[in-house]
């Protein structure tokens, strides 16, 4: 049965990957591989379980460590109740604590997007000049995406497209550096990118150290690519056409004040977990419920049709909740594969065969650019453990924001941009644009991994030298 859980993960990845093809939503599949890992879990436990390490010893530590502590509960109905009862309530707990902090910013997101309130950033740029647009859409889009998130940074952005760029190809040039900038732009903030949220909620990194130590190698990822662009894309574009929808003052009101109140918001939850050591999902669930009841109250007083269509209630509809639900299939799935113990014997062959943190790191960020990023930090986060801050050697790579789980924001984030189904961003991009997976593959790809290979040499730099 341990072989077979293995075998079904790769199943449901498959069907994952081929969404397209076989016509299944991916987080239909992601729901049914995450329960189906349990479900054969509780089945084949005794076999799972039972499975010795060389030395003679029990290879799943923590059920070793159960049963030491008690030794009554060393039977089938015993290890069915330590399943269920202990690890799959502690799993979920953890997910949990991710799906809730997504849904909020989501919404959120939506609540700003709904006012129209990105309009009032992306109808300010009017420059005709390729290169000149080029550099100022990436910058742009990484820092946004570090605010908000790599996938609605991108959905944004690319909209915008459609209304600057008429050429497809040139388009799809634009776009695919859009995508570069918004992983890059999302691997050095707490709240840009899901692995970054799970690796900051996991307490594997904190928001001032990550911001610190990945800020730079995430900018030269992006500036490596786009230097080299520079000198080969040239010309003006043709005329901008920007469509100006009417627009009551209330409504422009409303823009301005969703912008900045919901980008506050946001950027508060970093600050209280800095601060008074709130968890995240927390602190997104006070600026959500606060943000809801501001924008209510001044819709029910403006008491107008179209007003009470802007009401959070009426938003909620709108949120990506398959994309939550995408989520919490996938995280269910790997929390089955570390209760089981694949993931530690996955993280003893990555130390025996790889031997070192910035191997691991970039492997596991290349890795990303075929399967999904979150998995494979999902699975890190389960192989390796958080050290003790007076650890030394080896496992000093893994103690609280320690080179590894810098390394692996970095990696997991930028490495995702290689391949166009690598990352939410790159499907986002992908999905709007039609753009073709070999085209991606021969103009974007080659500058993604220049990219993100620098960045990783700086990162390396930088630590070798002791900065």
């Amino acid at each position: 049965m341990f072989i077979v859980m293995i075998a079904v993960f790769l199943l449901g990845y498959t069907a994952i990957a081929l969404e397209h093809t076989i016509k299944v939503d991916k987080a239909a599949s992601a729901l049914v591989l995450g329960a189906s890992m349990w479900l054969l879990l509780v089945v084949g436990r005794c076999e799972i379980f039972s499975r010795t390490a060389e030395d003679g010893t029990l290879a799943n530590k923590p059920w070793a460590e159960y049963i030491q502590q008690n030794p009554e509960n060393n039977t089938p109905l015993g290890l069915a109740d330590y399943i269920i009862a202990d690890q799959s309530l502690h799993h979920l707990g953890d997910t949990c604590e991710v799906i809730f902090f997504l849904l909020g910013a989501m919404t959120i997101v939506s609540i700003m997007d709904k006012h129209r309130a990105f309009e009032l950033i992306t109808k300010r740029i009017k420059t005709k000049n390729k290169v000149l647009l080029l550099w100022m859409l990436s910058v742009l889009t990484f820092f946004m995406s570090s605010v908000l998130d790599n996938l609605t940074t991108t959905i944004v952005m690319v909209a915008l497209l459609n209304k600057l760029i008429g050429d497809q190809k040139l388009r799809w040039t634009y776009a695919g550096m859009i995508v570069l900038a918004a992983n890059a732009g999302g691997a050095w903030s707490p709240i840009g990118d899901v692995t970054t949220i799970m690796l900051w909620i996991g307490g594997q990194i904190t928001a001032g150290s990550i911001l610190q130590e990945i800020i730079v190698p995430s900018m030269i990822s992006v500036l490596v690519p786009l230097i080299v662009l520079s000198f080969t894309m040239k010309g003006e574009l043709g005329e901008i056409e920007n469509a100006k929808a009417e627009i009551t003052r209330f409504q422009w009101r409303m823009q301005y004040f969703t912008l900045f109140w919901g980008i506050g918001s946001l950027l508060v939850v970093p600050a209280l977990k800095t601060i008074l050591h709130i968890p995240p999902y927390l602190g997104m669930l006070l600026v959500l419920g606060v943000f809801w009841a501001i924008t209510d109250v001044i819709h029910k007083r403006h008491q107008t049709e179209a007003s009470m269509s802007y009401t959070v209630s009426r938003i909620l509809s709108d949120v990506d909740t398959s994309t939550v639900l995408f989520f919490l299939g996938i995280l269910t799935g790997v929390a089955a594969l570390q209760t089981s113990g694949h993931l530690n014997e996955m993280s003893n062959i990555l130390s025996e065969k790889v031997g070192n943190v910035y191997g691991i790191g970039m492997a596991i960020g290349v890795i990303s650019s075929i399967v999904d990023n979150v998995p494979l930090v999902a699975g890190a986060m389960g192989m390796y453990q958080i050290e003790a801050p007076d650890a030394v050697g080896f496992a000093a790579n893994f103690i609280q924001d320690g080179t590894f789980w810098s390394f692996l924001a970095y990696c997991a984030g930028t490495g995702g941009s290689i391949l166009i189904i690598g990352s939410a961003a790159g499907v986002a991009a992908m999905a709007l644009e039609k753009i073709d997976f070999v085209w991606y593959l021969k103009h974007i790809s080659w500058l993604a991994i220049i990219g993100y290979l620098a960045g990783a040499a700086f990162y390396i730099l930088e630590r070798s030298l002791g900065f």
